[in-house]
């Protein structure tokens, strides 16, 4: 039998968005789509331009929700992973190094390119953003309408 924490792994390792949720200083909500690459399952990475409605949201609010699900299976038989967490434009150079080695070693397996620090800095409009989880679930699955339960994805 297959445990949670493995059915989580593959969930976030096999999807290339998530939805990144944000909310401005007034608690207005915003969902956006973003390619993400992740390190052990409690940090994921994305490019973004600062200007965008989830960057601005993230730069007076941090607090986010993430959701990594595959949109293509039948009716009644997804799975997601929810994650909860906060986040920030990565401003330190060598914790940016780092993330964009994970976010281009991801980038380049799905037939993207490698990112550099250039990309992300300066005039480019582009930023590199980290969102640090504190917590994930998935649905339970035992037959209650929206039982969410706590899941490790680094525990069978």
């Amino acid at each position: 039998m297959t445990g949670r924490g493995e059915i989580a792994r593959g969930i976030v390792d096999g999807n290339r968005y998530m939805v990144l949720a944000t909310a401005d200083a007034d608690g207005r909500p915003w969902a956006s789509p973003v390619y993400f690459a992740h390190e052990g399952y409690r940090e994921f990475f994305w490019v973004s331009s600062p200007e965008v409605t989830h960057s601005r949201n993230i730069a007076v609010r941090p607090e986010v929700g993430i959701s990594v699900f595959d949109s293509s299976v039948p009716i009644s038989t997804g799975q997601a992973v929810y994650v909860a967490g906060a986040a920030g434009e990565v401003v330190d150079e060598a914790a940016a190094a780092r993330a964009l080695e994970v976010f281009s070693r991801r980038s380049v397996e799905h037939g993207g390119r490698v990112w550099t620090l250039d990309d992300v800095r300066g005039d480019s409009g582009i930023r590199l953003y980290r969102a640090v989880a504190d917590g994930h679930s998935m649905l339970a699955k035992d037959g209650k309408p929206d039982h969410r339960v706590p899941v490790d994805p680094l525990r069978p």
